[in-house]
């Protein structure tokens, strides 16, 4: 199977579970064995790819700015294409620029996916029971690229990934077993660095250094 043989499931679950007004965003990167696949939450509006009138990649943070900071600073984002995000305005993200940021992604051989693909138009908290019905897709992402690990971000992606009630702030550079169709991989859970997270930013950055390192 390939990966975007998902995203009829994935819009079928906007429509449940999503802004009517908004499309599914699906995911994006190395999707060849990447060194890690980053899973989020869920996305919004923000993501100016969520517009039904965009017609290129329907992946993560497009025309935003500060997870790009986050990568950027952990050495997975090449200097040139970080500056560029940075000084543009959302609007002025287009399909090509968007397949450049992408590019740069697949170089540094790291994959970005949402535990949820159901498009809010804020960043409203969803229930856990909304994500339950994604998680067999993630599995499947997952299996499909098969990443040397995995880092899930915030205490309550990193729950449900893991099936256990995880506090990030006392589990931070540790590992964890999973067992994900048949194959172990190796999980990180690390503080979610965006919106309510921004606080905790650097220690985001000091964890991702460390398992860069060692994983």
């Amino acid at each position: 199977m390939k990966i975007d043989e998902l995203n009829i499931e994935y819009d079928k679950l906007q429509l449940k579970y999503g802004a009517k007004e908004l499309t599914s965003i699906y995911n994006g990167g190395c999707t060849e064995n990447p060194n890690f696949c980053f899973i989020f939450m869920n996305p919004t509006g923000k993501n100016i790819a969520s517009n039904p009138e965009w017609k290129g990649r329907r992946s993560p943070w497009i025309g935003t700015k500060n997870i790009w900071k986050l990568f950027y600073r952990i050495g997975l984002l090449d200097e040139e294409i970080y500056m560029n995000i940075m000084s543009k305005k959302p609007q002025e993200w287009n399909e090509e620029f968007a397949n450049l940021v992408y590019d740069n992604v697949i170089k540094h051989k790291y994959f970005i996916t949402n535990l949820g693909k159901c498009t809010q138009l804020d960043a409203r908290v969803l229930p856990n029971s909304v994500y339950n019905q994604y998680l067999d897709l993630l599995f499947k992402e997952i299996e499909i690229i098969n990443p040397k690990a995995i880092i899930t971000l915030g205490n309550q992606v990193s729950s449900i990934v893991l099936n256990k009630k995880i506090s990030v702030s006392q589990c931070r550079k540790q590992s964890f077993s999973k067992n994900i169709l048949g194959k172990i991989y190796k999980v990180y859970p690390v503080y979610y660095p965006i919106g309510n997270g921004m606080m905790n930013m650097d220690k985001a950055i000091e964890d991702l250094n460390y398992i860069q390192k060692f994983s």
